[in-house]
């Protein structure tokens, strides 16, 4: 959903340049241009003799008004982390703002560098992951770019072995396909971190943000009924963050990386973690931006994956559907990135098949005055933990947790734009616009 001075109040039209070619790097920023270039990968997981098939694809938002806008997405796929052949990344981030693109390419390549150099990242995961979020944050905030209105959202997946750790930053999602029976149903990985949510509503309130929609701020409607329904209802004039005594900043996230001037009313960097023991009903994972979420389900997104063999299809149908339906429900539609992770051949017997859990587990990030929040971890990933603001620096407000006791569980359209880091193949427009007219 973005900030209100991001690109969800803006309109940017598609670039026509779509001949080109250009090296994208597996973790470099997406060029603007409208190109489509697909690539099937896999790795092996030695230590649990299964391995990850995956394919990744970015497609720049159709915008009306602003030829030159670029896609503000990144991702990040790493493979063998630490050298060690077990352990893999995946990462997608939603830049937002004048200077989003900028941002979200800095939090990609510094976050893999943080863990990549971080030796406790195989004995800690999670305190490793809130360590990095913070760490890369105040790089953000010192650096030469200005983020003082300007973010990235950030959702990434650390697979060590046999589990799996998420950590979310805003409104992007990770999802996994779980086979039960003769349905493929969808699972949570994390949980988008906007006003919607009564415990990051309280939060930020506590850090002296004033909530309203656009049409409160405007005046169209009752500054004083909190209360919005859920999101699917309600995003398109969703619950924003303001200053007291200011039109701005107008996020309609509750967490961001940078974002500086929203960090003094409670938009924070510390992540939502969650840790998942994968099982043999474990199909496939995926990891998108809002630019698919914003009018698909995660059960939807499941079941078109899950009609695709090849994830570089299960991507394109995804892309194609998501965009009919922003150009369905407005005149523009967002940046859109999704990474596939199809998990084969694992087994209960590969090595280590121990102490397996069937839910997600979520841990506390943050604690207050020393303190740890109550407990998080559900099987439905349901948060029941509140967080609060001490002190006007947001950031300041927050402490890590180290881990405790292990870790358990139409007008002009674009060509699609499957980036990945393999060769390029140039789609027609013409079929672009028979897919997207079906």
């Amino acid at each position: 959903m973005g900030c209100v001075h991001g690109k969800c109040c803006s309109r940017y039209p598609s670039s026509t340049d779509g001949d080109s070619q250009h090296e994208v790097n597996p973790c470099g920023p997406q060029s603007k241009h409208i190109l489509t270039q697909r690539s099937l990968e896999s790795v092996p997981v030695p230590s649990h003799n299964f391995s990850l098939e995956y394919s990744v694809l970015t497609q720049r938002g159709y915008y009306p008004d602003s030829p030159d806008k670029e896609n503000q997405d990144s991702f990040c796929i790493k493979t063998q982390l630490q050298g060690n052949p077990n352990v893999h990344f995946f990462g997608v981030f939603d830049g937002h703002g004048q200077f989003g693109t900028q941002c979200s390419t800095f939090v990609q390549q510094r976050l893999v560098e943080i863990l990549a150099n971080d030796l406790t990242l195989l004995d800690d995961p999670v305190r490793a992951y809130n360590s990095a979020f913070v760490v890369v944050n105040n790089e953000l905030h010192n650096s030469e770019i200005d983020d003082t209105m300007s973010g990235t959202t950030a959702i990434t997946v650390l697979v060590i072995g046999d589990k799996i750790y998420v950590a979310n930053v805003g409104d992007s999602r990770a999802v996994i396909a779980v086979k039960e029976g003769n349905k493929i149903e969808a699972q949570d990985l994390s949980y988008d971190q906007t006003p919607f949510r009564k415990d990051e509503y309280e939060r930020v309130k506590a850090c002296g943000a004033r909530v309203l929609s656009v049409d409160q701020v405007e005046g169209l409607k009752d500054p004083s009924i909190q209360t919005w329904g859920d999101e699917e209802s309600q995003g398109g004039d969703p619950p924003r963050l303001w200053m007291q005594n200011g039109m701005y900043p107008g996020t309609a996230f509750t967490r961001s990386v940078g974002d500086s001037t929203a960090e003094k009313i409670g938009v924070v960097s510390e992540p939502e973690v969650s840790t998942l023991q994968l099982m043999p009903n474990h199909l496939f994972f995926v990891v998108a931006s809002d630019g698919v979420f914003e009018f698909i389900s995660s059960q939807a997104v499941v079941d078109m994956a899950s009609k695709y063999v090849d994830p570089r299809d299960a991507c394109g149908a995804i892309a194609g559907d998501s965009y009919k339906l922003w150009l369905e429900h407005e005149s523009r539609t967002d940046d859109i990135t999704i990474i596939i992770v199809q998990i084969k051949d694992f087994s209960i017997s590969g090595a280590g098949a121990t102490d397996r859990a069937t839910g997600v587990n979520f841990r506390p990030s943050v604690q207050k005055n020393g303190r740890k929040p109550s407990d998080m971890s559900t099987a439905s990933g349901e948060s029941k933990s509140n967080y609060y603001c001490t002190n006007s620096d947001a950031s300041k407000a927050f402490r890590i947790v180290i881990g405790v006791g292990g870790l358990p569980k139409l007008p002009q359209i674009p060509f699609l734009n499957f980036l990945t880091w393999g060769w390029w193949c140039i789609l027609p427009a013409t079929e672009l616009i028979a897919y997207l007219g079906n």
